[in-house]
């Protein structure tokens, strides 16, 4: 099998969203991210599918965009049934410790509420919702270059153990 094509990096990650307006001001206003591009459309372009919508696209410093989709009902992506709320979210970097508390602080006296700062020995970061109950997280990488080198280097191993001990696991349930 051929090598893939690489993959450069991240254009934008959509969620949808139940009021357009209260999402912009979230992203924009309060966490910074300027609101670059609006598609309003009557049809999905890649279904046909009937569904007016607006698709908003907020831009972070490296041109990458979070982006949301408001199907002008006024409803809001369900949580998952069967998902932890910690588990699905998704973690924007930032260049410093500093930046963090700062957003942190800022984040919190909107009335956003804030966990940590969190060391996870890699990463140091904060979590909090936006007002469409999705799990955000800002992140700021630690540790030296050997460090995550080292993950790096034990990544597949690890999960290849992980793997073995879930089958093993569920095998035993199953009998």
């Amino acid at each position: 099998m051929t090598k893939p094509p690489a993959v450069h990096g991240l254009h934008h990650f959509a969620w949808r969203c139940r009021d357009a307006e209260e999402t912009r001001a979230f992203y924009e206003d309060l966490l910074g991210l300027p609101l670059v591009h609006v598609i309003r459309l009557d049809r999905v372009p890649s279904t046909g599918e009937y569904c007016p919508y607006v698709h908003l696209f907020f831009e972070m410093s490296d041109g990458s965009n979070i982006a949301f989709f408001d199907l002008g009902d006024g409803i809001n992506a369900e949580p998952s049934a069967n998902t932890p709320a910690w588990v699905n979210h998704i973690a924007l970097r930032m260049n410093s410790l500093d930046e963090l508390e700062t957003m942190r602080a800022r984040l919190q006296s909107a009335g956003v509420d804030v966990i940590g700062p969190v060391d996870h020995h890699f990463v140091k970061s904060i979590y909090f919702f936006d007002p469409n109950g999705f799990r955000l997280e800002f992140t700021v990488p630690i540790g030296t270059a050997e460090m995550h080198e080292g993950f790096r280097h034990q990544a597949r191993d690890t999960l290849d153990n992980w793997t073995a001990e879930k089958a093993s696991q569920l095998a035993q349930e199953g009998e």
